[in-house]
């Protein structure tokens, strides 16, 4: 197997890769604190696309008993993915509410602008 072919072959690892550093570097370049929870968001999906990646099992079918030898799926990962999503749709409800919060109290959402104000009193 020639590098292309492997390369190819781990298409997801790659689109995980790129989402992960892109969401990163929104968080650490972005003084807009909703930029910031966008990018947080975008890693979080990276995280979860990787591990539904690891979660596959080349040729497994799901874990449903029939008597006959199989290679079974772990259904666990994909489980625990969903019960991620729900708790990140939620944490990021929560740092938007904080956004709204610290939007009324500085009137401004830069981070820079909000230090500014906060040594200023």
């Amino acid at each position: 197997m020639d590098f292309f072919e492997r390369f190819v072959g781990l298409y997801n690892y790659w689109i995980v890769i790129i989402l992960m550093m892109a969401g990163f570097y929104i968080v650490m370049a972005s003084q807009n604190l909703i930029k910031k929870i966008v990018g947080l968001s975008i890693f979080q999906t990276s995280v979860f696309l990787l591990y539904i990646s690891i979660g596959k099992v080349r040729g497994g079918t799901a874990p449903i008993l029939t008597g006959e030898p199989e290679i079974y799926s772990n259904p666990l990962p994909h489980v625990l993915i969903l019960t991620a999503i729900v708790v990140g749709v939620a944490t990021t409800a929560l740092g938007l509410a904080f956004v709204v919060r610290i939007n009324e109290s500085y009137g401004s959402i830069e981070e820079d602008e909000i230090h500014k104000l906060d040594e200023g009193t």
